[in-house]
């Protein structure tokens, strides 16, 4: 028998909850509540949910502190779901570790089918089988322990820029378009997203680039997207 997914629901408005709710009853999935901040972390280490879905304005604290708590230890997906519609907002919480951001009000549907991306995307992950340990030049990524180094010097990246430099090398020699890397960093394109893309890009670059303005790794692909030198 399959096992049921199970989604963390943090979220204060009831309308909004009830709403939630009963579709992923609907749809097969199991799912917990949570209203705050505090009571969103203790049911996450208690119950050790699938997914998170996330409100960022919650009554003992911002969204982002799940996030950054979740984030200390799991790569479990979370997908904010919040009114913020600035953009800056947006980058705040992908940057922090969130795997996606939809806007409310929003529809069911839509929600429902970024759950369905980054469940699978989970999946896969789980079930990849790629190198232990990649190396070119200066730049070493260690898979198993997520860390990357410049010249034997480990340095930090965050979730989301972690995520594009491994893509970036598993498709090292071709050109990624702007969509896709959209698609398969956060599930989806949209031409909103682009100037986002365009920021994380620029601090990965800052990151590994010993002179980003004469890249060695990654190359920009202009009006295209983004090459990875072999």
């Amino acid at each position: 028998m399959k096992e049921k997914k199970t989604i963390l629901i943090v979220e204060d408005d009831k309308y909004i909850v009830n709403f939630m709710s009963m579709t992923l009853k609907d749809e097969e999935y199991g799912y917990f509540v949570a209203k705050s901040v505090k009571e969103a972390i203790s049911l996450f280490y208690a119950n050790q949910p699938d997914m998170i879905l996330l409100d960022l304005g919650l009554p003992d604290g911002d969204g982002l502190e799940v996030v950054k708590n979740v984030r200390e230890l799991s790569n479990t997906p979370i997908i904010v779901v919040s009114a913020r519609q600035e953009e800056q907002e947006k980058i705040q919480a992908l940057d922090a570790g969130a795997d996606d951001y939809v806007t409310k009000p929003f529809y069911m549907g839509e929600l429902m089918a970024r759950i369905r991306v980054a469940m699978r995307k989970m999946e896969s992950m789980a079930l990849e089988n790629t190198e232990e340990v990649f190396r070119q030049d200066y730049l070493t990524v260690d898979y198993a322990k997520r860390s990357v180094m410049i010249d034997e010097e480990e340095i930090h990246l965050t979730p989301i820029e972690y995520k594009i430099l491994v893509l970036l090398i598993a498709n090292r020699g071709k050109v990624l378009t702007h969509n896709y890397i959209l698609k398969e960093i956060w599930g989806y394109a949209k031409g909103a997203e682009a100037g986002t893309l365009r920021v994380f890009m620029a601090t990965l670059r800052r990151k590994i680039e010993k002179n980003p303005a004469e890249p060695r790794f990654i190359v920009t692909e202009v009006g295209v997207g983004y090459r990875f030198k072999e």
